[in-house]
């Protein structure tokens, strides 16, 4: 399973940006789907998440300003940014937990994407 991000750049503070992730490659299951992001000097830090059947999670810092959503037919995870901040800027990267068609299970990251956000 491959994953490939996109949608980042560079946005002022109170902008907006949608990320998206799609998955390629031999696909069977995709179960949770996450966004990860890390900025510099810190460590990663999980911001969302979504079950197959659409329950979501977010870290405190986001709720009421990011959604998570995925198209399970698309093989894709979105994250709907609104009112960023700086504190945003990080790279982000976006994480799924797979099922084979052999019953293995995997975990998977795409290479992220930069989000900065500037005052």
């Amino acid at each position: 399973v491959q994953l490939q991000a996109s949608g980042g750049g560079l946005v002022q503070a109170e902008g907006s940006l949608r990320l998206s992730c799609v998955a390629s490659g031999t696909i069977f299951l995709l179960n949770a789907m996450r966004w990860y992001r890390q900025a510099p000097g810190k460590q990663r830090e999980l911001v969302a998440e979504i079950t197959r059947k659409g329950s979501t999670n977010y870290v405190d810092s986001v709720k009421d300003r990011f959604t998570i959503s995925r198209d399970n037919a698309k093989n894709t995870v979105y994250l709907q940014m609104n009112s960023l901040k700086p504190e945003d800027t990080a790279v982000y990267y976006c994480n799924t937990d797979h099922l084979s068609l052999s019953g293995n299970r995997g975990n998977f990251w795409g290479p992220g994407t930069l989000v900065t956000v500037s005052s």
